[in-house]
């Protein structure tokens, strides 16, 4: 699955705040999928950052009301 998500580090570029373009219309030409995509990436990044691992879900069970 790490395949999918590859960051390209050749193609950087540093820029001062004031001349830095607006990526809302960067992000508006690409795809639905391709933003996804890349909005999974980053969620994937951060939680192996903050907690080391993939996050899973947590069985819980509550019982609210007998029937």
């Amino acid at each position: 699955m790490t395949d999918l998500f590859s960051m390209d580090k050749t193609a950087l570029r540093v820029v001062t705040l004031e001349t830095q373009g607006n990526d809302f219309k960067y992000w508006q030409k690409q795809s639905v999928l391709s933003r996804l995509a890349t909005l999974e990436s980053i969620r994937l990044e951060y939680h192996q950052w903050k907690y080391g691992i993939e996050p899973r879900l947590q069985r819980v069970l509550t019982i609210t009301q007998r029937t």
